[in-house]
């Protein structure tokens, strides 16, 4: 079939994106889904930084590829041996696909899925290859199984958690990284126990989400830090404790200040390895620090060794939120019905497809946090 996507065929043009359009909006043809695949009509597509580390090259992945893997839409066919889903069932994707058999996913660690992982950084789908091709009959890649910038696409039942259909499209698609990304770091990494502190370094949608999976677990004190004025003030209205301005303050010394020695646990959402230098040093003794960013392959981290050993000091990466999604995407979903995740609270931005380019040049700005691409029904 014909389909309309936003196709990534070189990384490392330079921004403004709006001029340079690094991302070129083409028909291009999908096939039927094979075995243990569906093909899902996109209804949204959130914009995620991770997309934007491969648009600027600090991620790099193959060429040419339909970007795009948070996402949310509506099952239309089903691939041979599939028996887990229907036709017209509504549908989040997870952006690691998972085998269910290697050592990973059999002890309850499915996002580090090991062919999941191989699938991903070749850009193809869990069963090999991919359904994409262009005008000319030139194959393009999947970005992480999912290919969400795009009006119809094709991915592992693996890929996909089946939602309740009232979802609103905008809201549903969040879950698929940001919220599960940012709320598992804090429930499944973390597992941050009521009235224990917590500090959030990076206001974007996964750190927001954390925000919002801190207020949840009841941390206290909750600590927000970031430069920008309004993701200050959306943290304050999400109810924590505590905001820094890390353009004026000290935030070490400001964290520990407040906690009389240092959080119990700093969470990194920025992919910056100075800023995770940071939450180390507001870190309490006996304390934990997470980093959730992703940061360019290149860049290194060190803290001072005996640390480790003498003040039991933990140091953890979380992935995707440490998440099983089958079980935790219903789970956000069911706390976001009860009021416990105003997840709704991140969306800034609604586009269409033809935006893209200038919703990438917001995101790379730090404008705004979730921006979200509709798809016509």
């Amino acid at each position: 079939m014909k389909v309309r996507a936003a196709v990534l065929r070189e990384m490392g043009k330079s921004a403004p994106y709006v001029d340079s359009r690094p991302l070129s909006i083409e028909t291009l043809n999908l096939s039927p889904p094979g075995i243990g695949e569906l093909r899902v009509r996109v209804l949204a597509a959130g914009l995620c930084h991770s997309d934007l580390s491969v648009i600027d090259g600090s991620r790099p992945r193959p060429m040419p590829m339909v970007l795009g893997h948070e996402a949310t839409g509506e099952v239309v066919e089903l691939g041979a041996d599939v028996r887990d889903f229907s036709v017209g069932d509504r549908v989040v994707f997870s952006f690691v696909p998972m085998c269910g058999h290697c050592l990973p996913c059999a002890s309850g660690r499915p996002v580090l899925c090991e062919p999941g992982a191989a699938a991903n950084a070749q850009g193809h789908l869990l069963a090999g290859g991919s359904h994409w091709s262009d005008a000319d009959g030139a194959p393009l890649l999947h970005h992480l199984g999912v290919s969400g910038f795009a009006e119809y696409t094709v991915v592992s039942a693996r890929s996909a958690v089946r939602i309740d259909a009232d979802l609103p499209a905008e809201i549903a698609a969040l879950f698929g990284c940001a919220v599960m990304t940012g709320v598992g770091a804090v429930i499944n990494t973390a597992r941050v126990q009521s009235g224990e502190s917590v500090a959030v370094f990076g206001l974007g949608g996964v750190g927001l989400s954390s925000v919002l999976g801190a207020q949840a677990a009841s941390a206290y004190p909750l600590i927000a830090i970031d430069v920008i004025d309004e993701k200050l003030e959306l943290a304050r209205a999400l109810g924590v404790s505590h905001c820094i301005d890390a353009r004026s303050e000290d935030v070490v010394a400001a964290i520990r200040e407040i906690t009389h020695g240092g959080v119990d646990y700093a969470i990194e959402s920025v992919g910056s390895e100075s800023v995770l230098a940071q939450a180390y040093a507001a870190t309490r003794r006996g304390g934990t620090t997470l980093t959730l960013g992703l940061p360019a392959p290149d860049r290194l981290f060190s803290v001072p060794a005996v640390s480790l050993v003498a003040e039991e000091r933990t140091l953890k990466g979380s992935y995707m939120g440490s998440a099983v999604p089958i079980r935790d995407i219903p789970r956000y979903i069911a706390l976001y019905r009860a009021g416990r995740l105003p997840v709704d609270r991140l969306l800034t931005h609604r586009l269409k497809l033809d935006e893209i380019n200038v919703a990438f040049d917001r995101l790379a700005r730090a404008e705004g946090i979730r921006q979200v691409v509709l798809f016509d029904s």
